[in-house]
């Protein structure tokens, strides 16, 4: 069965050797691959070819891998079901009449379907942990830094990041070590703090004795009965292999949807200006006047998503708003941030489920943005934090997978993969 997981399927062969020889990699198209059409699920890239390969897609290479194609997304990574594509919906193989997640729904889809051993999405509120969720696969979003994003196309450049996604967390944790890594091609990328582990493929080792995780009551009370069943469940699972349970508050979550979307939709409405018709996209019809050349270029090349996320960001950015929306949202990331160090100070691991809800049927949700937004109140805090997160698959309901989602300070990705491979 044909999932529309890919928007373009193409063999690119690594170098024969290496960690991942052998293994086919698909990839979000809104990652640069030289000479093979990236899209970002957009009518207005629908022609686009770039002249580079991204960083992760030179290491991948390098690594021995074979890329099978360029995977569906939501347009421009706006969205939480990979129906806002300009290329069709994606279908969930693990739910059938569902979707898959989003943004990076594609990659998930196929890891899921057998169609790629492994994949890359990128995550800016949740974007490979949701469909990792959907799909009943490993998702894994990188400490801020971690991964370089040169070649990966700016939707909201403060918050995302390139993540591995896998039908294991060791498999999830061997592709995080081949893209891990300080670039010269982006002054975003850190080095983990010395003394940090980060031979991420070795700690998939299931051995939580010791380890303390919190669970807070804010990112749990209101869940669908199905996911929290599943997920008290593999909380159980873990206090029984060893882990300490801890009850935590992380007040500050209650404001992080609001200031997510506020900083996220503003930073597009900057970032998406280049679409003009003129540096990219198609030419707008218009006759000589620039400003309506420019209208018409982003009126036939943007789908609705975009459109509205794009005036909602240019209104928070306006005279007279900016303080109102962008600054208060900025306080509240800080907040964020603070409450997520403070209790790191106590546990070891945060874990929550990683999406509220099962997965949306088709359609569901396309006539009811504000749903699909709130669906994201459980991943977009980490993006916020710029902390590491990993969603593994923790059960099933009636209406699809579940996952759970551990949150772990910066640079503790090795944590976070310890705590996810101990429910495999």
């Amino acid at each position: 069965m044909s999932y529309n997981a890919f928007i373009t399927e193409e063999t690119i062969e690594g170098d024969g050797s290496g960690p991942l020889a052998g293994r086919t990699v698909a990839i979000k198209d809104n990652i640069s691959t030289a000479n093979v059409r990236t899209t970002c699920g957009s009518n207005t890239l629908a022609e686009y070819v770039p002249p580079y390969d991204a960083t992760v897609v030179e290491r991948l290479f390098e690594a021995g891998a074979t890329i099978v194609g360029k995977t569906n997304m939501d347009e421009f990574g706006m969205g939480t079901t990979t129906e806002t594509s300009a290329f069709g919906p994606t279908e969930n193989p693990a739910a059938d009449g569902r979707v898959p997640g989003g943004s990076s729904g594609g990659s998930a889809a196929a890891v899921a379907a057998g169609e790629a051993d492994l994949a890359l999405g990128s995550d800016t509120g949740g974007s490979v942990r949701c469909p990792a969720a959907f799909c009943g696969v490993v998702g894994l979003k990188p400490t801020y830094g971690l991964v370089s994003r040169y070649g990966l196309v700016a939707y909201a450049n403060s918050l995302e990041q390139i993540g591995p996604l896998a039908p294991t967390v060791g498999g999830a944790a061997e592709l995080l070590d081949v893209i891990a890594g300080l670039d010269p091609n982006d002054a975003t990328t850190r080095a983990p703090p010395e003394g940090a582990e980060t031979d991420y493929a070795a700690a998939a080792d299931g051995d939580v004795g010791g380890l303390t995780i919190g669970v807070p009551t804010e990112l749990t009370e209101g869940a669908d009965d199905g996911v929290r069943t599943a997920f008290e469940e593999s909380i159980t699972e873990l206090e029984r292999q060893g882990a300490t349970i801890e009850d935590v508050s992380l007040p500050s979550v209650e404001t992080a949807v609001q200031a997510y979307y506020v900083i996220a939709m503003s930073e597009a409405s900057s970032n998406l200006a280049r679409f003009d018709g003129v540096r990219y996209g198609t030419k707008g019809d218009s006759d000589g006047n620039w400003n309506e050349s420019f209208a018409a270029a982003r009126e036939a090349g943007f789908g609705e998503e975009v459109k509205r996320r794009v005036l909602l960001g240019t209104y928070a950015l306006s005279a007279g708003y900016h303080d109102k929306y962008y600054k208060r949202a900025q306080d509240a990331r800080a907040w964020v941030k603070q409450d997520f160090d403070e209790t790191f100070d106590q546990v070891d691991v945060v874990a929550s489920p990683t999406m509220p809800v099962p997965p949306f049927e088709l359609g569901e949700s396309l006539d009811d943005p504000l749903q699909m937004y709130l669906a994201d109140a459980n991943t977009v805090p980490v993006n916020l934090a710029n902390l590491p997160a990993i969603s593994v698959p923790a059960g099933e309901t009636d209406e699809g997978p579940v996952g759970i989602q551990f949150v772990g300070p910066a640079f503790g990705e090795a944590t976070i993969i310890r705590a996810g491979s101990a429910l495999e």
